[in-house]
C-alpha cells in the first residue's frame, strides 16, 4: 500500500475508521477483535444499520502511530470475512 499519511497527519493521532459490512452480529466482535491485535484499547464502535437492514457501518476512533500503522490496519480490518469496505 503506498499512500501519503505520513504527509498529511501527525503520528501519533486518532483515526476514525468507517467499516461497512453485512449485518450480522459478529461483525462488531470481529471488527473489535482485529483492533485490539493491531492497537489495543477500549472500543464501542457506533452501528447504522442501511436503509434496506443487509449491512452495518461501524465507525471507530483508533489511535495510530505511524503510516505503516494506519496501513496494516486497514489491510487487516479489509480482510475479515463479514467486511466489504474500510474507509
Amino acid at each position: 500500500m503506498d499512500t501519503k499519511f505520513d504527509q498529511l497527519l501527525d503520528f501519533p493521532c486518532l483515526q476514525t475508521f468507517k467499516v461497512m459490512g453485512v449485518a450480522h452480529e459478529r461483525l462488531p466482535n470481529d471488527v473489535i477483535s482485529c483492533l485490539q491485535n493491531h492497537a489495543p484499547g477500549d472500543y464501542s464502535p457506533r452501528v447504522k444499520p442501511s436503509s434496506k437492514g443487509t449491512y452495518h457501518s461501524l465507525s471507530i476512533s483508533v489511535k495510530v502511530t505511524s503510516k505503516e500503522h494506519m496501513e496494516t490496519i486497514y489491510t487487516e480490518l479489509s480482510n475479515l470475512e463479514l467486511v466489504r469496505v474500510v474507509l
